[in-house]
């Protein structure tokens, strides 16, 4: 249970400033079985040597000890790579992640030791070996399942990461602790019984207080059953960051002030690729975050009925406390992007997918059948509009998706939004041309809304060509991992850290 819990948690930490790619969780998963691995043999030979209860349970309280130590360390040892991220000081990120990978490897090791000592303690006969092991795994495996589900689902959304540490290091530390008490009636073993939790009381009221990070204008942090979130206020405006911040997720400025065409305004262009545009009625947006792209449409077009489907619902939260998504004509739907679409039956005239974040792409968003299932949501000239990202000199993402998108809707559009790594990727019901566009953008009435008006100029202006032999993803084989990792280090390689600033400071 504690070394699941150990390694959720580690997770957990990480993810506020190394983000939670597939990379990531390889890397703690990988370090975790090495950690065990080196463990389980050093642990096997001390157990033949010291067959010993009060060895045994002294590794148990050495363990819990690490556990909360080294756990808690890391917490403070992030707190300064997330200081270091925020400047992109690589040489302090690279020595904050050596310094956490041996705070992992430390308590897991300890850990690993305990099954072989186990078997090695309970087995007195060797007849009984074959019962007495499988009794342990399979204790060992129930544990497991503990340590798997309490820390994900109850213990992090509501204690937060660091305290997860400090209780089930403490739970481990207190089995250690009594197990240790009665096997050593006198003597050192007491003394350390006493002094172990007596030495960390100091450590865990140093590093328990404070926030995870501390970014100038920052107005809100929390971590959510999903995401570290953050509210950041920059000028007049209100950013939503994840996870590692290297992004932005959602903005608003003071009154509703739009203060420059973005990737969710080019947004509003969609539905003017139609020949006879009808300004949408129902939409629905796939990746809601604190609502940008609805409220954006909203002020276009009016109030609109929109869903809005977001995975978590801290983000929703923050989205009303801090982004002003009030609007009685926003419905925001808590759930799984495909899931939840799914739920819906339409028709909706746009429907928006704004959940690709190279190299956070979640691949069943990406497949042939899942356009197919949004195309059956659309009305007759409903349009689907994706924002994709790309690096210099590298769109295998954006063909890829535009290849896909070509095997269930006859017309597909690539708008590279200006100053920015990302392209709108807009596929019609019904056959269009890059010419319909340009004719609705000249018909503008001189009340359209300028955000709008800007837009449509902007699209027009800036439609690229899909390349050729895009991989075409389905449900059995989307290799969006490949394309996403391979381009993010691409573009590190060929910008260092240069374009890494969320907020352009």
């Amino acid at each position: 249970m504690s070394t699941l819990a150990i390694e959720f948690t580690a997770s957990r930490l990480l993810q506020a400033v190394y983000g939670t790619s597939n990379i990531v969780w390889a890397n703690v998963i990988g370090l975790v079985l090495l950690s065990l691995t080196a463990g389980y043999f050093i642990g096997g030979r001390w157990a033949d040597r010291r067959p010993q209860s009060g060895t045994f349970y002294g590794l148990v309280t050495a363990a819990g000890f690490c556990a909360v130590f080294f756990l808690l360390l890391t917490g403070a040892v992030l707190r300064r790579a997330a200081a270091a991220m925020a400047v992109l000081n690589v040489s302090a990120i690279g020595g904050s992640l050596l310094l956490v990978v041996l705070a992992l490897v430390v308590p897991v090791t300890l850990l690993g030791c305990l099954s072989p000592f186990a078997v090695r303690l309970a087995v007195r006969d060797v007849n009984e070996a074959g019962r007495i092991s499988g009794r342990i795994y399979a204790v060992s495996t129930l544990g497991s399942l503990l340590g798997t589900y309490l820390p994900v689902l109850v213990v992090i959304p509501l204690a937060g990461s660091r305290a997860t540490a400090v209780i089930f290091g403490a739970l481990l530390l207190v089995v250690g602790l009594v197990g240790l008490w009665r096997s050593s009636p006198r003597g050192r073993g007491r003394l350390v019984a006493l002094a172990l939790p007596l030495a960390l009381l100091p450590v865990a009221a140093l590093w328990l207080g404070g926030g995870v990070k501390a970014y100038e204008g920052q107005l809100f942090e929390t971590e959510s059953a999903y995401n570290y979130i953050q509210v950041i206020r920059h000028d007049d405006c209100n950013y939503l960051l994840l996870n590692e911040s290297q992004a932005y997720h959602s903005f608003y400025c003071d009154g509703g002030r739009v203060p420059s065409i973005s990737v969710w305004s080019m947004m509003l262009a969609a539905p003017y690729f139609n020949p006879e545009p009808v300004a949408p009625r129902t939409m629905a947006v796939v990746g809601l975050a604190a609502g940008t792209i609805p409220k954006q449409f909203t002020r276009v077009f009016g109030p609109i009925a929109i869903d809005g489907i977001e995975l978590d619902p801290a983000i929703v939260e923050a989205g009303r406390r801090y982004f002003d998504l009030n609007e009685d004509n926003i419905t925001a739907i808590v759930g799984d992007g495909r899931y939840g679409l799914n739920r819906l039956t339409g028709p909706y005239d746009v429907i928006t997918i704004d959940a690709y974040k190279v190299p956070y792409i979640p691949w069943h968003l990406t497949t042939q059948e899942f356009f197919a299932e949004v195309s059956d949501r659309l009305s007759a000239t409903g349009v689907v509009a994706i924002n994709v990202g790309r690096v210099p000199d590298d769109r295998r993402l954006v063909d890829a998706v535009g290849a896909t998108l070509l095997t269930v809707f006859p017309t597909v559009h690539a708008i590279d939004v200006p100053g920015t790594l990302n392209t709108i990727l807009v596929a019609t019901q019904q056959p269009t041309t890059l010419g319909d566009l340009r004719a609705n953008a000249a018909a503008l009435g001189p009340d359209a809304d300028p955000l709008l008006r800007d837009a449509l100029t902007l699209a027009a202006a800036n439609v690229a060509p899909l390349g050729a032999g895009g991989v075409v993803m389905t449900d059995d084989r989307a290799p969006i991992e490949p394309i996403s990792d391979s381009m993010a280090v691409r573009y590190l390689l060929q910008t260092g850290t240069a374009g890494f600033d969320p907020l352009g400071r």
